[in-house]
């Protein structure tokens, strides 16, 4: 990959998480599932927000949350989303840029507001997304900043920009220009639901265009259409150069060249928040694998960051994400 400036350009949609304390109670009452997301109307989601509890307001998304990760572990990253000019958008950005992140996108002056996804946590840790996508869908190829691209080792995509037509346009340049500048490009595959919409395209682009592929193992099966876990997996081998499939408790399996490295999860006390646990994982991982560590080493740096946001609320980290590295490591 070369010394670039960046190590990591995430693109994403640009949302701010407000995550409150429910009950059961309150989930039944307004009919939200639970632990699922759900994609709602301006509407529904001036309703929640008035129904909900006090809630704390953080900039989010996926690919936010991940890249905010690289840079509390002291990555140089940057990110690409769309947000409108308003509170919320502002409130967006700076969180961003506080964090460590170069943003520059220019806000959209005018149309829908900045998304938001109203984030409600159990007692049990499981949380119910209820999100408005509003201006982050609005992500086009004018937003993707060729220069940003180029300077990066790898250009990091959510499945979620998949949807929109327009994201999908300013997803395959930023492919294409990551690839044109010697970088690598990863993929999240994000939901399970947006691998079903999708299943065709997205192994399409697992198979000719990313480097780097994230997937839980819900999404892993829906990718190739089985139940057996050792079957998707052996379906993606040799499929991307490095592969990292997350399976909770029970750790995560990263293959690359043939090999499949088993990497055990991170002992907690308590799952207080399951929020944001994929995208430090992959946060950690492009971390290690960026500064060069061997996979295996990577997949353990990406369990202890996965460990440290599940054991307190909201989706970034608490802790000095470097410190506990460096301790677990030994350097």
């Amino acid at each position: 990959m070369g010394d670039k400036p960046l190590e990591l350009v995430g693109i994403g949609n640009a949302i701010v998480d407000v995550l409150s304390r429910t009950d059961d109670d309150f989930l039944r009452t307004h009919g939200i599932a639970k632990g699922a997301m759900t994609l709602i109307d301006a509407d529904r989601a001036e309703a929640l927000y008035e129904a909900m509890g006090p809630g704390v307001e953080v900039s989010g998304g996926s690919l936010a949350n991940a890249t905010a990760g690289f840079a509390a572990l002291g990555g140089r990253a940057a990110y690409i989303g769309k947000v409108k000019d308003d509170q919320l958008g502002r409130v967006f950005a700076h969180d961003l840029r506080a964090a460590g992140v170069r943003f520059t996108t220019p806000m959209a002056a005018d149309g829908d507001a900045t998304a938001r996804c109203l984030v409600l946590v159990t007692a049990d840790g499981q949380r119910s997304m209820n999100t408005y996508l509003g201006a982050c869908v609005q992500l086009s190829e004018a937003d993707i900043d060729p220069d940003l691209v180029a300077a990066a080792k790898i250009v990091y995509l959510e499945g979620y920009l998949w949807d929109p037509p327009e994201a999908k346009k300013a997803f395959r340049k930023a492919m294409a220009l990551a690839h044109e500048a010697g970088g690598e490009v990863a993929l999240t595959l994000s939901d399970s639901f947006c691998v079903e919409r999708w299943r065709a395209e997205f192994r399409e682009l697992v198979d000719h265009h990313v480097d780097i592929l994230f997937a839980n193992e819900a999404e892993l099966l829906a990718l190739f259409e089985t139940p057996d876990f050792e079957v998707a997996l052996g379906a993606l081998h040799g499929r991307v150069k490095v592969a990292a499939v997350t399976r909770s408790e029970q750790g995560s399996v990263i293959l690359h060249d043939g090999a499949a490295h088993r990497i055990d999860a991170e002992p907690v006390t308590r799952v207080v928040d399951a929020t944001g646990a994929g995208d430090l994982y992959s946060a950690g991982f492009l971390y290690g694998y960026a500064r060069g560590y061997d996979l295996p080493t990577a997949g353990r740096i990406a369990s202890i960051c996965a460990a440290e946001v599940i054991s307190h609320y909201g989706a970034r980290p608490e802790s000095d994400l470097k410190e506990l590295v460096a301790e677990a490591l030994g350097t």
